[in-house]
Order: C-alpha cells, then sequence, then structure tokens
C-alpha cells in the first residue's frame, strides 16, 4: 500500500472519528435536559452569601523573588510548601510566616510540588523532566542546602504535576508534557505504571495537571493540553477508563470533588466545569461572562471541604469563589483590597478547610481565613 493511499485511509478514519464523535455529543446533550444550577433554582435554592469578614487576607508570605508557580499543605500540620522560578522550595509555617526550609533547586525552573501525607518529605518536578523527593529530616551538606534523596528520572518531557498517594509516602504520581502520567514507588526510584503514552487511550497531548481520588486512591484523573480529562485506574494503566469532553482549550487544572464522584477542572477557555465520574456526564459549566469579551484562562481549583464552594484562580489576577449548586460567582479575591498584582498561578486550600492560600507570578503567597461559621462550607 503507497504512502499516498495510507493518508487518504487515515484521512477517512479520522473524518468518521470525528462524525461519530459529534453525533455522540449531540446525543449526551439531548439526554441532559437540566444542570446543576438548574435543578437548584427549580428547588428554590439561594446562593452563598459572603459578610465583609467571612473571607480575609489574615498573611502575606514573601520571600521568593521569582513568580510562584504551585503550592501545596500539609495534611496535618499548618505548613506550606511552594515553588518558584527563583529556582527554590520554600516550606513556611502558615501561621507565624516563618521559613522552614528554603530548598535550592538542582534545575531552577520549578513547575510542581507537593507534601508528602505525613510532611516529611516534599516533592518537585519541572523543565528537568525529573522528579526530586527531599526528605525534610535529612542533614543539610557544608553549603547549608538540604540534599536530594531521590531522583524519579524516566519522563521525557517536563514534569507539569506530582501528587503523592493519600496515605503512602511512598508512591506519588506524575503528569508530564510527554502525554504520559507515572506512578512511582520512591522507596525504589523506579515505575511501578505508566498511563498513556502508545496507548490508543491516552492523552494527545501534555499532561498539565492530575488529582488523585481522597475515597479511592487506586483512581486520579488528568487534564491535558488535548482539551480532555481522563480517568484512569491505577490497576488497569494500558487505558484510560473515561475520556471527558467539553473544552475548548487546555485543561490546566482538575481536583476531585470531596465525595469522590465528581471532578471539577478549569481550562484555557475561561471556564471551569464539573464532572460526573460514574455517567460520564458534564454537570455544569462555571462561566463568568466580561463585558470586553477577553476571558481570561483559569489556572487553577479547588474544592471547599462540603463541596458548596469553588475557587478558581486566572491569569488576570482574579479569583472567583464560585457557588457550585447555583453556579454564581459570591466572591472574587481580587477585587479585594489585599489581593495580588499579578496572575493567580496556584492554589489550594488547608486540610480542615479554614484557610485558602493563594501564589502568583507577584512572588507571594496569601492566606486567606474564613470566618469560623464557615469553616465546613
Amino acid at each position: 500500500m503507497s504512502v499516498t493511499e495510507l493518508k487518504e485511509r487515515h484521512s477517512v478514519a479520522t473524518e468518521t472519528v470525528n462524525n461519530l464523535r459529534e453525533r455522540l455529543k449531540q446525543k449526551r446533550l439531548s439526554l441532559l435536559d437540566t444542570d446543576i444550577s438548574g435543578f437548584a433554582k427549580s428547588q428554590g435554592r439561594t446562593p452563598v452569601s459572603f459578610g465583609p469578614t467571612d473571607l480575609v487576607c489574615c498573611r502575606t508570605l514573601q520571600g521568593h523573588t521569582g513568580k510562584v508557580y504551585s503550592l501545596d499543605w500539609t495534611s496535618e500540620r499548618n505548613q506550606i510548601v511552594s515553588a518558584s522560578q527563583d529556582g527554590r522550595l520554600i516550606v513556611w509555617n502558615a501561621l507565624t510566616r516563618q521559613k522552614i526550609h528554603a530548598i535550592k533547586l538542582p534545575c531552577a525552573w520549578v513547575m510542581a510540588c507537593a507534601f508528602s501525607p505525613t510532611g516529611q518529605s516534599v516533592a518537585c518536578g519541572g523543565l528537568d523532566s525529573v522528579c526530586s523527593i527531599f526528605s525534610l529530616s535529612s542533614p543539610t551538606d557544608k553549603d547549608g542546602n538540604l540534599p536530594v534523596s531521590r531522583m524519579l528520572s524516566g519522563h521525557k518531557g517536563y514534569v507539569s504535576s506530582c501528587q503523592y498517594v493519600p496515605d503512602e509516602d511512598t508512591h506519588l504520581i506524575t503528569g508530564s508534557g510527554d502525554q504520559t502520567c507515572v506512578l512511582w514507588d520512591i522507596t525504589t526510584g523506579l515505575k511501578t505504571s505508566v498511563f498513556g503514552g502508545e496507548f490508543q487511550s491516552g492523552h494527545t497531548a501534555d499532561v498539565l495537571s492530575i488529582s488523585i481520588n481522597g475515597s479511592n486512591s487506586r483512581i486520579f484523573a488528568s487534564g491535558s493540553c488535548d482539551a480532555t480529562a481522563r480517568l484512569w485506574d491505577t490497576r488497569v494503566a494500558s487505558r484510560a477508563v473515561r475520556t471527558f469532553q467539553g473544552h475548548e482549550g487546555d485543561v490546566n487544572a482538575i481536583k476531585f470533588f470531596p465525595d469522590g464522584n465528581r471532578f471539577g477542572t478549569g481550562s484555557d477557555d475561561g471556564t471551569c466545569r464539573l464532572f460526573d465520574i460514574r455517567t460520564g456526564h458534564q454537570l455544569q459549566v462555571y462561566y463568568q461572562q466580561h463585558s470586553d469579551n477577553d476571558v481570561p484562562p483559569v489556572t487553577s481549583i479547588a474544592f471547599s471541604v462540603s463541596g458548596r464552594l469553588l475557587f478558581a484562580g486566572y491569569t488576570n489576577g482574579d479569583c472567583y469563589v464560585w457557588d457550585t449548586l447555583l453556579a454564581k460567582v459570591v466572591l472574587n479575591l481580587g477585587s479585594l483590597q489585599d489581593s495580588h498584582d499579578d496572575r493567580i498561578s496556584c492554589l489550594g486550600l488547608s486540610a480542615d478547610g479554614s484557610a485558602l492560600c493563594t501564589g502568583s507570578w507577584d512572588t507571594n503567597l496569601k492566606i486567606w481565613a474564613f470566618g469560623g461559621h464557615r469553616r465546613t462550607t
């Protein structure tokens, strides 16, 4: 068979797949008679209201000299790790602003960081295509730097995201620009499973974000530049369990809903979306119309403990607090007096739900404290 014939067959097959995908999309839309906000409104539900003291900036963490790209909270103690373009990881005491560790990285172009479940180690990754592990209890070297305790090498592209498997300090999942996700055994430094890549059900572009299901740590989701989110089971690495479509741009952020049955996404198309992992359906779109029709991309998202609130950071410095039930913005942290001066690049909620931390290209992190009655909202 000639090259020309192969190209013709490929073109026909691609057109067939696209037609089937469009028919499937239309069929799904015909079956969805309402969304979450439509049903909530029909039941007379009203949006969450925020008073002037319900969510306030109580601390600014200053110390980075470059853009902040990633942050993570410890699961129990009030500590935060942040990664910056200045080539350092900083571990902060969120209550006192004290810098507990300032870790000089082997590669300055870091894109992701994460605390281990026990808080005894941190991981980071970036343009060096390696996920580096640092044990916070290790002695420093003669220059006062904390040495790398393990380097997880094997990705063929940048490491865009990393997350420890809940309740385990020994396993970690990474997402990469090589279109794959990898489950690592940190003890040996070896890959346990690879998700995607040569497999047809994998992502077809860079993986930008991952989230492990808090209710079932064998399940995780990934978002990609191919505008899809995919659901994976670590016991079946050969193919994605399900593919979720709907976004029209890169999926920059992904986060499981507290009940583990749904997950949220944030995209370059300026929308956040909520998907159900059991049915594969899109449940809700969170989109704020702008008067100038300039829709800023979503960079990062997080849910409140109950899931009633969705926090979304945007490239224009806005940080919306969405009522997930009514699909309504109930507060914009970017409009407050103590807001960031540049793009919101990352955000995360403390384990007890009492505080939100935002990181920005303005080199700072800010901690936003909830009023007592909103702690479990």
